[in-house]
């Protein structure tokens, strides 16, 4: 008990200096059912993160049957080159280069939504602006300091960072646009919620199918238990 009210404590106080950054986490409207969602979210992903991330806990086999595309669509979308269907979603850089290029190797994204939750990769992808004291100049308001550039910044166009006073410190509380890019400010929104939909789904395929079979189950259960109910009554109507 004394290691849960630790945990719930350190949450509490983590929440609260957000709240008192000014930071907000912004909602990801998130609905792996949304077939055409998820599919325009794989194919954002491989043209933007791909490069450098991979998911190499879902196949592309996987893929193509959750998502109802022949493997010739799959390969416009996301299979490419001589990749195989049944080959897990690798990225094509090496950790070597990676490391070279970054610092760091870039992390597998299979699990980033049940890891970190699918608002905070939201509001991540949606957090970047410009800061050329940084070496790919940007940086990142829910992951200050990232060794990572922008992928997105063709779609987003710039942005700066809006500073305002916290307990009488001058600090970054929010981005706003200062230029523009080739999607509005709706439109890359969305396209950022496709991608957390596709990431959400890879996260758990297996969801599709659960989350419709636990309904199913649920009425069984009800109905179940009200034919307990009858059978008890009828066992226990000539007790007094």
């Amino acid at each position: 008990m004394k290691k849960v009210f630790a945990l719930l404590l350190l949450c509490t106080l983590s929440l609260a200096c957000r709240a008192e950054s000014g930071i907000k986490i912004e909602h990801a409207d998130v609905d792996i059912f949304d077939q055409l969602s998820v599919i325009r979210g794989a194919g954002y992903f491989a043209d933007y993160c791909l490069g450098c991330h991979g998911l190499k806990q879902i196949r592309y086999s996987r893929i193509a049957k959750d998502l109802r595309i022949s493997e010739p669509k799959l390969r416009e979308l996301i299979l490419f080159g001589d990749t195989k269907i049944h080959e897990a979603v690798n990225t094509a850089m090496s950790p070597k280069t990676a490391e070279t290029a970054f610092g760091v190797v870039p992390p597998d994204l299979s699990l980033v939504t049940r890891s970190r939750g699918a608002d905070w990769v939201y509001s991540y992808l949606r957090g970047f602006y410009d800061d050329h004291k940084r070496p790919f100049g940007v940086n990142n308001i829910i992951a200050p300091n990232v060794a990572m550039p922008n992928p997105l910044w063709p779609l987003q166009g710039p942005q700066k960072p809006v500073l305002d006073r916290v307990d009488g410190k001058l600090e970054i509380v929010g981005v706003e646009r200062e230029g523009r890019g080739v999607m509005t400010p709706a439109e890359f929104d969305k396209a950022v919620n496709d991608i957390v939909n596709f990431l959400t789904y890879v996260a758990e395929p297996s969801a599709l199918q659960r989350i419709p079979m636990g309904k199913f189950v649920i009425v069984f259960m009800l109905f179940l238990t009200y034919l307990c109910y009858l059978l008890k009554k009828e066992y226990w109507k000539d007790i007094d």
